[in-house]
């Protein structure tokens, strides 16, 4: 089986319908890997007999209860697996751990098979992925530039078509600039949702296990398959949901803080983005990015560098020698800051908050560049830091402000190279920025990975949230669309039913329509959206939900069912039938114009 992108979806057709298996995949993976040209890719391996014992087993198992059955992945050698080197790209500081990351050990619990380890700029200090011993991974779009790090390797290997997804770490962009780099999603959750238990930290306070894919829809499933509480990690958070408005304002950079580098083809790609995300029905205003620049800029350039040298401190005193000579520098650079230099940065942090706050009262999330150019790996040798803190310029900001972030492919510059744009929100927000997310990727047809193939995984919202077809006057817009939203619903898409629903104008105040399903009747379907609600908030919206109206089952043009609203029989009788308008919203704005 061929598969050029390797969505999830994908992968789990062929397994239904047996044209694969996982072991025949994995052996489709590690022969890729074999010849794939660029070699700095990887660190370490599973041992093929062991990879393949894994796949068999899951075969014989069965896919009952593993959400990630048969699919493989790729992780950042800074994350603990069982019998595999843990070398953060130091050999000198290597170990084999005995048990897995607790993320790890959820993934293998949910049926995904690790191929191997990847490669990273040294201790996840730095976001190009040049600065390491073990080589520098090229972007899979020209070998000539980095890759973006330090999640170098996690992020090539998706890209290259090596994995159906991996992990990287991400402080200060580590999970969105290579993403941008090789033209992938990038997820990076609020702090704690993924435990951190197994991960070599680089700050501690901010680091978070990040997600590689092709499509928003295998990030959240990643997500959901390895998220919860881990009492070992003391930053670990129990999963939560901050639900933003289905039609959200996004603060975009005004003039004055469009910094590309010159990079006019970036500057171009950008707007062109943004003109994307208006034409989807988003509200765009303005913020002023100088408070959140200056956040950026005190992650390496103030006190907060010393966190860097805490993580590392034991290992320093004896092997110095054998760190990274720029990854050295930077470490041993926070030695120049005093613990009251620590509280001063706090209090400039905490500051510059109530500024960035500020600028929230007018959006409800950002959408920035991810970053603002790329380097050759020639450039960035010759300019390591000054470069590498170019890249960090629109990413530096988010864990200090404790929020979540989606990194997206927005298209190619003229040259091959692309382009990426990232959606920002508060922490907790992972599902609704994905919905959006999902959307513009969708909305700017840049494909994903090498192949740029389309993706046609969609996400339609969290698993444990329960969705609603809604026809009348709670579509987006409408006089009572607010009784849904004021109980977190979001807007998952607009769609039609299947061709034999009939809609009908009920005799109720405010207007309501009444769709029903008529057996033998074939229409083109009734317009309609599809909404989605946690189970609270979904048994608190039906409780108050006033007759003739009811929730029963609707059937969507593409085959999917989902409960709905739908209308009790005496109500139709006598109500006009408005199905040739083709739904409520086209009814009502004719019934409009005198």
């Amino acid at each position: 089986m061929t598969l050029d992108l390797l969505e999830f979806s994908a992968i789990r057709s062929g397994y239904e319908a047996g044209t694969i298996t996982p072991t025949a995949l994995v052996k489709t993976f590690l022969a890729r890997i074999a010849t794939y040209s660029d070699k700095a890719v990887f660190i370490s391996l599973v041992k093929a007999e062991n990879l393949l014992a894994e796949a068999a087993k899951l075969e014989l198992e069965g896919s009952a209860g593993k959400p990630l059955y048969g699919i493989p992945y790729v992780v950042k050698d800074n994350i603990d697996v069982t019998g595999l080197p843990t070398t953060a790209a130091c050999p000198a500081f290597a170990y084999i751990p005995e048990q897995d990351a607790t993320t790890i050990a959820r993934l293998r619990a949910a049926g995904a098979l690790l191929i191997g380890k990847a490669n990273l700029d040294q201790f996840a200090t730095g976001l190009n992925g040049t600065r390491s011993p073990y080589g520098a991974p090229r972007s899979v779009f020209n070998t000539a530039y980095v890759s973006g790090g330090s999640s170098s390797g996690s992020a090539v290997a998706v890209g290259a078509g090596l994995a159906a997804f991996s992990l990287g770490t991400d402080t200060a962009g580590s999970g969105r600039v290579p993403a941008a780099f090789n033209n992938l999603i990038g997820l990076k959750p609020s702090i704690g949702r993924l435990s951190a238990t197994g991960v070599v930290p680089a700050c501690k306070s901010l680091d978070c296990i990040s997600i590689f894919a092709n499509c928003v829809a295998d990030a959240m499933a990643v997500l959901s398959a390895a998220e919860g509480y881990d009492a070992s990690d003391a930053y670990s958070r129990p999963p939560a949901n901050h639900p933003l408005p289905a039609v959200p304002r996004l603060g975009v950079l005004a003039g004055k803080d469009k910094d590309f580098a010159g990079d006019v083809a970036a500057f171009a790609l950008y707007e062109a983005a943004l003109g994307k995300a208006k034409a989807l029905g988003w509200e765009l205003v303005e913020i002023d990015y100088a408070p959140f620049r200056d956040i950026a800029a005190l992650l390496y350039g103030g006190a907060f560098l010393a966190e860097r040298t805490a993580a590392t401190r034991a290992f320093m005193r004896r092997h110095a020698d054998d760190v990274f000579p720029v990854v050295r520098a930077i470490i041993e650079g926070g030695h120049k800051f005093s613990a009251a230099d620590a509280f001063d940065d706090i209090y400039k942090v905490q500051a510059l908050r109530q500024l960035t706050m500020a600028e929230f009262v007018k959006c409800d999330a950002l959408l920035l560049p991810t970053a603002p150019t790329i380097f050759t790996i020639e450039e960035m040798l010759a300019e390591p830091v000054k470069h590498n803190s170019t890249l960090g310029l629109y990413t530096n900001f988010v864990n200090l402000l404790d929020m979540a972030a989606i990194a997206l492919p927005a298209g190619f510059k003229p040259d091959g190279l692309p382009f990426g744009v990232t959606l920002i929100g508060p922490a907790f927000s992972e599902a609704s920025l994905a919905v959006c997310a999902d959307k513009l990727h969708n909305a700017l047809g840049a494909g994903a990975g090498l192949t740029r193939a389309e993706p046609y995984g969609r996400y339609e919202g969290p698993s444990n949230e329960v969705s609603l077809v809604v026809a009348g006057a709670h579509l987006s817009g409408m006089v009572l669309n607010h009784e849904l939203t004021s109980l977190g619903a979001r807007l998952i898409r607009p769609a039609f039913t299947a061709p034999d629903y009939r809609l009908f104008a009920l005799a109720t105040n405010p207007p309501k329509p009444g769709l029903a399903q008529t057996p033998g009747f074939s229409g083109a379907g009734i317009a309609v959206e599809l909404w989605s609600l946690s189970p609270s908030a979904f048994g608190h919206f039906v409780a108050t939900l006033p007759a003739p109206m009811v929730i029963g089952r609707v059937t969507l043009e593409d085959g999917s069912v989902h409960p709905g609203f739908l209308c009790e029989a005496y109500a139709l009788e006598g109500a006009a039938d408005i199905t040739a308008h083709g739904g409520w919203r086209a009814y009502w704005g004719a019934s409009q114009v005198k």
